[in-house]
């Protein structure tokens, strides 16, 4: 009987870790589909035909609020759980990256760039001289999976992996991984909103490409927001993460994947994936006061080189000095020939441990299009050639770095 009782409290203690795991606006988001759906279920409500993505009633009656509304109802049970087990580890992953205020903001620049396309879609296939397809502005669209595509998008070009596994069955390129998701749900399920799917796509790419930089604002923006008043009691919770990378009042237990090819919902069996979430708290006080300095930094994007460096307490002070005693002013090719002797010391650690760094990592050098990458998230080259430099060209902890520097 005992060990049956342990196991039972067993798992509610692992249940609330691992909703305890995931950010504030990540869980956030989860309650809010979750409570809609159920009032709807509860009420009876199915006239979605009010709320939904309808092109045609946008266009004709102003009806603006559907771009909004239409994210956060869905159809069925199994939409809003597919959806929603798909956001905790997509959402969870780019909020421990850019704050939980910028990735609000990114939703709502993604919900609204979505929209647009799907209009501007739905207008020429319509009303095309040739053969005019009236269906696509009738089309009533609602669920998360729009933006869900677009968060493809940005996680993938920010991991930098090569290739990504789909469903635990078969590897593809990365560049081809919304693609061949977009494909097999329009096959493999129904009533799918093909349109609204491929808008995600579209804006996710356009997102990376720094199409949107010019309605990207600042990090003093999203810094404004956080030290707002009205803001107070969401900024002192756990599980708020500032844009800044650093929240003293708390960290987030991180949860670990051991599929480095990729990551994320689609990758590997679902048992895996949800074995995964569940929260490995740090035992040292060492590592808890490093996962304060930057919340939630557990599973790397692509590369478990950056769970390494992450815990690495003498790379986080390297790598503020490198940007804090006046680097900016140098040209970009001494500061990264300093990092690079300051690396050194780091690769030996490496070895000294027997962590396995695939040699991809070792003397690796800042591509243009890693520096496009950061720079369409709307950092300055400047900046980002620094960071680079410092974080030995590793992508992951660029971004880290650069995050820890703003605000």
């Amino acid at each position: 009987m005992r060990p049956n009782i342990v196991t039972e409290a067993r798992l509610p203690t692992r249940l609330g870790q691992w909703w305890d795991g995931i950010p504030l606006l990540t869980s956030a988001v989860v309650v809010v589909c979750g409570i809609i759906y159920l009032v709807c279920l509860l009420v009876g409500y199915d006239s979605f035909f009010e709320i939904c993505f309808l092109p045609s009633a946008i266009l004709s009656h102003f009806q603006v609020y559907r771009i909004y509304t239409s994210i956060f109802f869905h159809g069925s049970l199994l939409h809003v759980l597919f959806n929603m087990l798909a956001l905790v580890p997509l959402g969870s992953e780019l909020e421990r990256i850019m704050g939980s205020v910028r990735l609000l903001y990114m939703i709502i620049l993604l919900a609204t760039t979505n929209a647009i396309f799907h209009l501007l879609i739905a207008l020429l296939v319509g009303h095309n001289p040739f053969h005019p397809f009236l269906y696509l502005m009738n089309e009533c669209a609602i669920g998360f999976s729009g933006i869900l595509f677009s968060m493809i998008v940005i996680e993938t070009s920010l991991s930098g992996v090569q290739s990504r596994s789909v469903f635990g069955l078969f590897n593809v390129p990365a560049q081809w991984y919304a693609w061949i998701l977009l494909i097999l749900f329009q096959l493999l399920a129904s009533n799918v909103s093909l349109l609204g799917h491929l808008c995600g796509i579209l804006s996710g790419f356009a997102y990376t490409y720094g199409i949107f930089n010019f309605l990207i604002p600042g990090a003093s923006f999203y810094s404004a927001i956080e030290a707002s008043s009205w803001l107070s009691s969401c900024v002192r919770r756990p599980k708020f993460i500032l844009c800044t990378g650093g929240n003293s009042t708390g960290y987030i237990p991180t949860y670990t994947t051991q599929n480095t090819a990729s990551s994320g919902l689609f990758s590997g069996n679902t048992w895996r994936n949800l074995s995964s979430w569940m929260p490995q708290r740090e035992s040292s006080a060492q590592s808890a006061e490093d996962s304060c300095r930057f919340p939630g930094t557990g599973r790397a994007l692509g590369s478990n080189l950056s769970q390494m460096v992450s815990a690495d307490n003498s790379d986080s002070n390297l790598q503020a000095r490198l940007l804090d005693n006046g680097n900016l002013d140098r040209p970009s090719h001494l500061v990264a020939t300093g990092a690079r002797q300051q690396s050194d010391g780091r690769r030996q650690a490496a070895d000294n441990t027997s962590v396995g760094v695939p040699p991809s990592h070792q003397g690796s050098v800042a591509t243009d299009e890693e520096i496009q990458k950061l720079v369409a998230m709307g950092f300055e080259k400047t900046q980002v050639e620094v960071a680079l430099a410092a974080a030995d060209g590793d992508l992951n902890v660029a971004v880290e770095i650069l995050m820890s520097q703003q605000g």
